[in-house]
């Protein structure tokens, strides 16, 4: 659990279930923020995004409310890191 959360704890946290879901051998700081979930490099479906969502509210020791979800479309990873973000808050 990391505690005291912050952005760059947060990013690299995202970025490392992102990188062990596309089944690659990166660092997390070779995953540019804008980086796209599903595409030449990440390859996260929507199956694998429940299971991130999942593995991060346990690593982070958060709770991400379905109603952060609505009418919000998750692109790239900056995409994860603002709602985990937005998660932290609200689990505050």
């Amino acid at each position: 659990m990391i505690t005291g959360l912050d952005r760059t704890a947060v990013a690299e946290s995202v970025k490392s279930v992102v990188i062990a879901e596309s089944r690659l051998s990166l660092q997390p700081v070779d995953i540019d923020d804008h980086e796209p979930l599903h595409g030449k490099v990440l390859r996260v479906n929507s199956l694998g995004f429940v299971g991130m969502l999942m593995r991060l509210e346990d690593e982070l020791g958060i709770t991400l409310p379905d109603d952060l979800f609505v009418g919000r479309s998750f692109q790239t990873v900056h995409d994860l890191i603002e709602i985990v973000l937005l998660g932290a808050e609200v689990s505050r």
